[in-house]
């Protein structure tokens, strides 16, 4: 932090007055900055964090440019003395209550209707620290199975996470969501929407963070809010009102999670290996 402090003075034109540490920094260091013209949240790392940084703030600017849902700021992200940072503004937060998570909902949905030609996105980023593949497609069953399970299926095999004999094939894969799939558009994702990755301003705004954006299947959204909890049943109850559930939404809900469980198997090891075989057995 102290590298960047006469950097980071130099961009906001106003002198720091104190910084302290936030939560959530599994991969990056996060603080809080104090100046005497306002808050700010800065993100910095090691050098390699440059391109995750660079394609939080992508996602950040993708997702406020649909003027659906709100997301903090992005002041300037870069690099000074091969320190990698990320400068956003700070959105003070409360505990959400029933008409946060209404409002929470309704905007997700807005959001989601915003569409593509093409599922992916015009260039690669992260789902936490992990790379995420986004090379372009019109077809959603061939991104879905390729660009999303198949990428972590090799991760996990690599890291003796699983054996191959217990991955289905592409072909198995493609035939089981070609059953439950039809009539996808591409809309536009969150990516990582956990319960830690929004928040609610002090006047009732939503805020998303920490994206790892693309076009895909807007339940893929909704299948990452179920995985962990952390909505409230009024925020589906809102979102449905937009969007409401189609055939085989349970199926496809298990699917999707299956991404992030391997996604969370291949960051954090073995103790999510019974939930991904859960998935594997049920539909493979």
């Amino acid at each position: 932090m102290e590298v960047l402090t006469s950097h980071l003075e130099d961009i906001l034109n106003t002198s720091i007055v104190s910084y302290r540490p936030l939560s959530g920094g599994d991969i990056s260091a996060v603080f809080k900055i104090e100046t005497k013209t306002g808050a700010y949240v800065l993100k910095c790392g090691a050098k390699e964090k440059t391109s995750l940084f660079e394609a939080e703030a992508q996602g950040l600017n993708l997702i406020a440019k649909t003027q659906t849902i709100a997301t903090p700021k992005v002041i300037a992200v870069g690099a000074h003395h091969e320190t990698p940072y990320l400068l956003m503004e700070f959105i003070a937060s409360k505990t959400p209550e029933k008409e946060d998570y209404n409002k929470l909902g309704n905007q997700l949905a807005q959001f989601h209707n915003c569409y593509a030609e093409q599922f992916g996105l015009s260039s690669d980023n992260f789902i936490g620290s992990l790379f995420q593949k986004n090379t372009p497609s019109k077809n959603w069953i061939d991104f879905y199975s390729i660009n999303r399970l198949g990428v972590q299926f090799e991760l996990a095999v690599s890291q003796g996470l699983l054996n191959p004999k217990e991955i289905p094939s592409q072909k198995e894969i493609k035939n089981v969501l070609k059953s439950l799939c039809s009539d996808v558009k591409p809309s536009l994702l969150h990516g990582d929407l956990w319960s830690g990755n929004y928040i609610i301003a002090k006047d009732g705004t939503p805020y998303l963070i920490d994206p790892a954006t693309y076009y895909g299947h807007a339940e893929v959204d909704i299948a990452m809010t179920k995985l962990f909890g952390g909505f409230g049943s009024h925020f589906y109850e809102a979102y449905h009102d937009v969007i409401p559930i189609s055939n085989h939404y349970n199926e496809r809900i298990d699917l999707y999670q299956l991404y992030y469980l391997l996604v969370h198997l291949n960051l954090f090891g073995r103790s999510y290996y019974n939930s991904v075989q859960r998935i594997l057995k049920r539909y493979f």
